[in-house]
């Protein structure tokens, strides 16, 4: 072919331009909104493509709480993506990242009034939503601005409540009466829910007996297709576990419970109330969480023998009371799970007494347990002990997370040991155990 015809010869397409649009959209899907602004101004079919409902189902607008020229164009941003893409939403994750003062959140609060008018328009696929973290009772909400912020969301989750999901309001921190207004908005118009996942970790301020309003307890009854539920302890009480029973026992099969030192916890629940749901709700598994909640007198006020429990965390945040022993707490209380216990967390300050040999004959007695970790003081030959146990098939974890606790600053002896240990036991931990283990100096 001559020099002449090879120029009239049409250029080869791209072959971009015959991609089909299910992998155009798969591509726009890995993008960020800067990259897909720019890739909408390269040709008519780009653009037509980066309006697919697929690229927009899923959003997570973060609103600093600090007064910066990076971050100015947040609110302004979140609002553009909303009016403009706002239709196609089905999960949305908005945070406000501690707040620094009053002039912020009534930012936040006006910014979120519109958002949430314009989707509350504009939206009728929003299946979950997580809005987390806001903790209204700090003195940068002045009154005022919580209470339109509050007003704000109320409205919107009466027009959205038919099809909501999921809703996630931790750490929200809200009086009784402000808590039980925005959930009854859920079930507005209906007096009953549709939502199958509920968190209200923190969602009502600190030291509140929750579990004595029958406010809350009635608004908790609107809700009939709960999977999961996760809620602090001071909601708990028989009447929120006779509504779980009557209104949720086909559907419910979690319920995550944290109980916190400043939280009221000493409210009596009847072991029959737990067994009742427990036999309705026959695929009910519970996970406590507790916060420098340590001492065994209360802990066995809490958990019940009738409570099928899977998981329970112990963490006392590094504060060391030698009056208090752990010793009851592993060997009479935690035993008692040992059919139903897959999971156990612990984080204390022992440096008073040695409970090496407690714990281990703790994970053995479990013989459903796949996850352990703990971070306390400990001998470094506890790790071997649980390895060999592990190679005998004495237990079976997953999981083995331990951070050693020693009271010296240097920790290369501990650390000569463990590689030793890990020497040893290499071919077991690489075959099927997730495993992590430091010594760590705790001075």
């Amino acid at each position: 072919m001559d020099e002449e015809s090879q120029l009239l010869q049409p250029p080869d397409q791209s072959c971009w331009a015959t991609l089909p649009d299910v992998c155009l959209r798969r591509v726009f899907w890995w993008l960020g909104d800067r990259d897909r602004s720019r890739a909408a101004l390269v040709c008519r079919k780009w653009n037509q493509t980066m309006y697919s409902a697929e690229l927009w189902r899923y959003r997570s607008i973060t609103f600093s709480g600090r007064p910066s020229r990076v971050h100015a164009s947040e609110f302004e941003s979140a609002l553009w993506y909303v009016k403009k893409f706002g239709r196609y939403l089905e999960h949305l994750e908005i945070k406000f990242l501690n707040p620094y003062n009053a002039v912020l959140t009534k930012k936040f609060q006006i910014t979120m009034r519109a958002l949430l008018s314009w989707l509350g328009k504009t939206n009728n696929r929003l299946k979950s939503l997580s809005i987390q973290h806001l903790e209204l009772d700090r003195l940068v909400w002045r009154n005022s601005i919580k209470s339109s912020f509050i007003k704000s969301l109320s409205f919107f989750l009466k027009k959205m409540g038919k099809h909501l999901d999921y809703l996630n309001l931790k750490g929200a921190r809200l009086t009784v009466e402000q808590g039980c207004h925005v959930l009854n908005s859920l079930s507005y118009l209906r007096n009953e829910s549709v939502a199958s996942e509920l968190n209200l970790e923190d969602y009502f301020s600190h030291h509140l007996a929750v579990y004595s309003s029958p406010r809350f307890n009635k608004a908790m009854a609107a809700f009939h297709q709960l999977v999961s539920l996760t809620l602090n302890y001071n909601c708990i009480s028989d009447e929120l576990l006779e509504n779980l029973c009557e209104n949720n026992a086909g559907t419910l099969g979690t319920i995550n419970i944290k109980c916190h030192i400043h939280d009221p916890h000493g409210q009596v629940i009847w072991g029959m109330s737990w067994a009742n749901l427990a036999r309705h709700a026959a695929n009910l598994k519970v996970n406590f969480f507790f916060e420098r909640v340590m001492k065994y007198e209360r802990l066995a006020r809490i958990l019940l023998q009738e409570i099928p429990i899977r998981s329970i965390s112990l963490r006392s945040c590094y504060f060391s009371d030698p009056d208090w022993s752990m010793r009851p707490t592993l060997v009479d209380l935690l035993p008692t799970f040992r059919h139903t216990l897959q999971k156990l967390t612990f984080e204390f300050n022992n440096n008073h007494e040695s409970l090496d040999e407690e714990l281990h004959l703790l994970i053995l007695s479990c013989r459903k347990l796949f996850y352990f970790k703990i971070w306390a003081f400990l001998d470094v030959r506890f790790v071997e002990r649980i390895l060999k146990s592990q190679e005998e098939g004495q237990c079976a974890l997953r999981t083995l997370k331990v951070r050693i606790y020693t009271n010296r600053y240097e920790t290369n002896e501990e650390d000569r040991t463990l590689r030793e240990i890990y020497r040893k036991y290499r071919k077991l931990i690489n075959s099927n155990l997730n495993y992590f283990v430091i010594a760590y100096p705790m001075m």
